[in-house]
């Protein structure tokens, strides 16, 4: 069988799903990046020398390849899938899909011409736990499923100079404008894989609460947390959050039906198995708690692999989907990334609203397109050099003091 070659563009991310796809027996041909540290690091990660290196993602892109990892900045995803869409070379894409609604309906006009097979590399609905929900879900024991909730809590330590130096690096990067509802696929996507349903209308609330004035910081979301419904097109209820930062770390998924529920306890894998006493299926108990097994034929390369083994699950799909030449299923197809996009983006405008509810708009209808392939509202600085043009947290002043940003600078100098 062919060896596929596999571009990399973005040294961070990218070189880190890239480790998978050696695992797959993948070949890693060419790295782009513009930050030599990023390249150093990803050339040691990566101990391949022969892997040919760019700057420049156009020509990184004549390289000759099968697909591109594409893990650059959050936002800016869509414009070198559609380059990659237009040479026929398949992706692997970061979430989110889109940071624009425009680019959502100029990223599936591309798709709808190209060859390319896109998956989006969501990995959270391949962890343990996650893959487990799915699994009963699809036994039809919960019954008709009527309500799921995701969390993905991330808070972090203000403090911390070497996650800023890595991940935070100068005062316009995404990560200081990221509202709190866009980093929100890896608390939708699980409960969307596991029930099989669609986001069509959203609503969401924020809680403001900035970091104290002593911390180093150039952020300008001050909101820890934006809680985010969803109705969905088979009647049921969503509530997820996107990159929230309450409480402690945990990552948690719940889906409820008519006749049971199944969840993770927040922060294990261990998984609560519950049934109406009237409904329990044979073999099982009203209550069952346990640890979901692998029972995978690649369970030791799982176990090698980041997020809990996720990305290496993850990485299999798409090489299936290459050697099978089928688009992926929901909800890692193109039309339900723009959906997870457009959740994300239409969500913070509700909360910028007070909570107005939004469509979440269809775009496999062309009366849809027509409505949103102008709509260029972001929270982002651009690499064109487009600057924010909607606010990126519910207090529409809010910014860091200058005693902030003073430290964030001087913590960005620290050796």
């Amino acid at each position: 069988m062919k060896r596929l070659k596999i571009g990399v563009f973005g040294g961070g991310r990218g070189a880190t799903l890239a480790q998978n796809f050696k695992l797959l027996n993948c070949d890693i041909v060419a790295l782009c990046d513009n930050r030599k540290e990023r390249i150093d690091w990803a050339m040691e990660k990566l101990n391949d020398q022969s892997i040919a290196i760019y700057d420049d993602f156009d020509e990184f892109l004549k390289h000759n390849m099968d697909a591109v990892i594409i893990a650059n900045f959050f936002h800016e995803h869509s414009k070198y899938a559609i380059k990659c869409m237009e040479k026929g070379i398949h992706i692997f894409c970061e979430c989110i899909s889109n940071g624009t609604m425009a680019e959502g309906v100029e990223l599936l006009r591309a798709a709808e011409k190209s060859s390319s097979i896109y998956f989006l590399a969501e990995n959270y609905p391949q962890m343990i736990f996650n893959r487990e929900i799915k699994r009963v879900c699809d036994t039809k024991t919960l019954g008709k499923i009527l309500y799921a909730e995701g969390e993905y809590n991330h808070p972090g330590n203000p403090y911390n100079t070497g996650f800023r130096k890595r991940y935070n690096y100068f005062e316009e990067h995404w990560r200081n404008y990221l509202p709190r509802t866009y980093y929100i696929t890896h608390s939708l996507g699980p409960i969307m894989h596991a029930t099989g349903a669609t986001p069509i209308k959203v609503t969401a609330f924020a809680s403001f609460a900035p970091v104290k004035e002593d911390a180093p910081s150039a952020a300008r979301g001050g909101d820890r947390v934006a809680v985010v419904t969803t109705q969905n097109d088979d009647g049921s209820i969503f509530r997820v959050t996107g990159c929230a930062g309450f409480g402690a770390h945990h990552n948690s998924y719940r889906v409820c039906g008519t006749e049971g529920q199944i969840e993770n306890l927040r922060g294990t894998n261990k998984v609560m198995l519950r049934y109406n006493s009237w409904s329990i299926p044979e073999g099982l108990e009203e209550i069952n708690m346990y640890e979901p097994q692998w029972n995978d034929k690649d369970e030791e390369l799982i176990k090698t692999s980041d997020h809990d083994g996720a990305d290496f699950v993850t990485a299999r799909m798409f090489i299936d989907c290459i050697r099978t030449g089928k688009q992926p299923e929901h909800p890692f197809d193109i039309y339900s990334a723009v959906n997870m996009s457009s959740v994300a983006i239409l969500s913070h405008r509700s909360m910028l609203e007070g909570g107005v509810p939004y469509d979440i708009p269809d775009f496999r209808k062309e009366e849809s397109r027509k409505q949103y392939e102008n709509d260029r509202l972001s929270p982002f600085y651009s690499g064109d050099g487009s600057k924010p043009n909607i606010p990126c947290c519910s207090n529409t002043t809010y910014v860091p003091t200058e005693k902030q940003i003073e430290l964030y600078k001087k913590s960005l100098e620290e050796e």
